[in-house]
């Protein structure tokens, strides 16, 4: 886990377990993987053991902290890792309701590439005790759009907010079926070994989408290889060198207000840009 992360759309990391398996071409050059391999493990494939990590005091001292403050940060769960990952004992998962069930106080947001299994491993008490949370998919061309937002939407109001991560984004996508329903869009190019072409044209259309109907968009970097463009960053994650027009890093307002608060009305951007870090 990782306190005041470097992402840019979150504040902290919170990893219950570390291992996956790739379910698609957004999975190709996994920065987790990569890590997992350096440091010793072997914890990606199917048939592979996750491993447990033995600490899970943190999320309970930045609620406590947030207690005190009144202000509520984000907590990305789990960046090595899918919570909606098969491979995954079930007690785990369960553990870990009971701590984001306890931690009112922070903005948890749950990244997915298996989106079409939220439904059956949430809690039956989802709707009224994780207000506090959101649900994010991952999608990167049109095909994964076109197939996993209806799954997305359909988590409605159940989920109190809902989000697309365009990253790698690797293809131009048109929004427009699922706009109305959507709270976030973040996109981001491929950093790293392999990292293949982001077009700057991408994020500019997905600005406009968002601009036309109120949805926030956080465009988070443009990765190695951005087309058009020379960047000093090797991550294309420092903001002031893109084109003023790509400068739009926006959160959700929905998910700053207390969990309890009304959220029939449609949620509002708030930019944050000028406070968040560079980089990966």
């Amino acid at each position: 886990m990782a306190e005041n992360t470097a992402i840019q759309w979150t504040k902290h990391t919170f990893n219950p377990w570390w291992g996956c398996t790739k379910v698609g071409p957004g999975c190709d050059h996994c920065y987790a993987e990569t890590f997992d391999k350096r440091v010793g493990g072997s914890h990606w494939g199917t048939g592979q053991p996750r491993r447990l990590v033995k600490d899970w005091s943190k999320p309970r001292q930045w609620n406590r902290e947030a207690a005190k403050t009144g202000e509520r940060p984000w907590v990305f769960c789990a960046s090595m890792a899918d919570v909606f990952d098969n491979e995954v004992p079930d007690e785990w998962r369960d553990r870990l309701w009971d701590l984001v069930r306890e931690c009112q106080n922070l903005n948890w947001q749950f990244v997915t590439k298996r989106v079409g299994n939220v439904a059956k491993m949430i809690p039956a008490d989802w709707a009224e005790n994780f207000r506090h949370c959101g649900i994010i998919a991952t999608v990167v061309h049109q095909e994964e759009a076109d197939r996993d937002i209806p799954k997305l939407v359909r988590l409605k109001p159940a989920t109190r907010w809902i989000g697309l991560s365009i990253e790698p984004q690797i293809g131009p996508i048109d929004l427009s079926p699922w706009l109305n329903s959507l709270d976030w869009i973040i996109t981001g190019g491929e950093s790293g070994h392999g990292a293949r072409p982001y077009d700057p044209v991408w994020a500019k259309s997905l600005i406009d989408q968002g601009r036309r109907t109120g949805v926030p968009v956080f465009v988070k970097q443009m990765g190695a290889k951005p087309v058009g463009l020379k960047l000093v960053d090797a991550k294309g994650g420092n903001a002031g060198e893109w084109p003023p027009s790509l400068q739009v890093r926006q959160m959700p307002r929905i998910a700053f207000e207390p969990p309890s608060a009304n959220t029939a009305k449609r949620s509002e951007a708030t930019d944050v840009t000028p406070n968040l870090p560079q980089g990966e």
